[in-house]
């Protein structure tokens, strides 16, 4: 549940411009390695929507789904990426990148699935998975600063 405050919250790239920096290059490098991986740009998109859901993380929902349809993304599937396991809409490739970006994103419930992992492997190179895992990681990153900060999308 939301709770809501009117007390002002920090500007991190104005108090940290250092660390802020370093979180856009370490966005930059994910992006860099994803690329070099051949991941799809739609891919990558439904991994950030999708771990940004979990979060509750408004500010980066909007941003990535809009991203999302920018590349082409239909709204059927963004509607029902919350519900993806029990839909006919997504790839097998999908699928797996799906899993991994919530076993990633919910670590404390029980770790990455030697299943999941699997699963990701059989579709996907070292590269690819190396590059699916700091995706899933960079955008909890985020969805962190956002929910800590208060941000919000804009209209």
């Amino acid at each position: 549940m939301s709770e809501s405050t009117s007390l002002p919250r920090v500007a991190l790239k104005k108090i940290t411009p250092d660390v802020s920096a370093a979180m856009g290059s370490l966005h930059a490098a994910a992006v860099s390695a994803a690329q070099d991986a051949k991941l799809e740009p739609e891919l990558l998109e439904l991994v950030r929507i999708r771990a940004s859901q979990i979060n509750g993380c408004a500010f980066c929902i909007d941003m990535h789904t809009r991203d999302a349809r920018g590349q082409g993304e239909t709204e059927q599937r963004i509607y029902a990426l919350n519900a993806w396991r029990e839909t006919p809409f997504f790839t097998e490739r999908e699928r797996a990148a799906l899993a991994l970006t919530e076993a990633v994103t919910l670590v404390h419930d029980g770790r990455v699935p030697d299943a999941v992992y699997a699963e990701a492997a059989g579709v996907f190179d070292d590269s690819q998975i190396a590059a699916l895992i700091w995706s899933a990681t960079v955008i909890n990153a985020y969805n962190r600063i956002a929910i800590a900060t208060r941000m919000v999308p804009k209209n």
